[in-house]
Formats: C-alpha cells, sequence, structure tokens
C-alpha cells in the first residue's frame, strides 16, 4: 500500500531513544512533520544519513520542519544507535511495527546476515503537513539513492515560500 498526497497519513505513536514518546498527532509544525525511516542501527549508510540530518537539525527547525527518525530496532539497539553515532539532536523513534511500515509503504526485507534483525523496514522520507495529510514522500526498497537532506531543505524552503501545493494525488 503507499499513500496519497494530500491525504491524512496514518498516525504514529512510538517511543523516543532516550526517553519519551513521538505522537505524529500531536505535532505543530510551522511548516511540515519529516519523518525519517531507517533501517537499524546494523546499518552503516543510515548512520552517515541521520549524522547528515542530525548536522542540519538547526536549518530544519529554522525552516518550520519537526524532524524525527524512526525504525522498527527495538529500546535497545535505538538507544545504542542513538549514543553510538553520536545523535545528539535528532530525535529517535523505535519499535515501528512492520505493519504500521507497510501502511506507509515502505519495504520490508528479510535479514541476510547475523547483524540484521529478523525483519525490518527499509528507508523512506515523509514531509506531513500541520494538518497531518501528506505533502511528499520518497520510499526505497533498499539502503540507497535515498533524498539528500541540503535538497530537501531547499525544497521545503521554495515551497513555503511561494506556496507549492502538494503534487501526485490524482
Amino acid at each position: 500500500m503507499s499513500l496519497k498526497s494530500r491525504v491524512t497519513v496514518p498516525n504514529l505513536d512510538l517511543p523516543l531513544a532516550g526517553g519519551g514518546r513521538f505522537n505524529l498527532a500531536e505535532q505543530k509544525p510551522a511548516a511540515f512533520t519529516m519523518l525519517v525511516v531507517y533501517r537499524g542501527l546494523h546499518c552503516p549508510i543510515c548512520k552517515g544519513y541521520l549524522n547528515d540530518l542530525n548536522r542540519k537539525m538547526g536549518d530544519f527547525e529554522q525552516a518550520g520542519v519537526i524532524a524525527v527518525a524512526a525504525t522498527s530496532d527495538n529500546a535497545e539497539r535505538a538507544e545504542k544507535a542513538k549514543l553510538d553515532w553520536k545523535l545528539d539532536r535528532l530525535p529517535l523513534a523505535y519499535d515501528m511495527p512492520i505493519d504500521i511500515g507497510r501502511e506507509w509503504g515502505l519495504s520490508v526485507s528479510k535479514a541476510i546476515g547475523d547483524a540484521e534483525p529478523e525483519v525490518f523496514l527499509e528507508p523512506g522520507l515523509f514531509l506531513v503537513d500541520p494538518d497531518r495529510k501528506l505533502y511528499a514522500a520518497s520510499v526505497q526498497t533498499m539502503p540507497f539513492a535515498r533524498p539528500n537532506f541540503a535538497e530537501v531543505l531547499q525544497a521545503v524552503q521554495y515551497v513555503v515560500k511561494n506556496g507549492y501545493p502538494a503534487r501526485g494525488e490524482a
């Protein structure tokens, strides 16, 4: 199943590494909530990708974006990723159920090595407007070819400045 632009996305209510919860319905972004789903602790590409976002958190906040990363990893693996990857600004939500990931249109993979969980979600990036409607999405079936955060930031700034509408709803 894939999501369509301008349609309300499924709610997410997930625990956060370090304590607290992320509840999508409670977010009040000026522009968007950006949900970045990552594969998990086993993924070195995710580490670099999330480190890039962690460095750009202030820029996204200035652009009116609330960013959160989410994974199907358990608490222990998410806490280790947050600590080992030095993600001091980026909230990490964990225990995203596989069936909820499928509702969001995410691909699911089975482990091919000992370091991987038995099943896990593949990456996705979602911009959700303040009314919890999907503005944009990019979903991958493997760890490669993810949206560049500098380009996403530029796009958000353009969209907000010019009132550019969501596309892809037809």
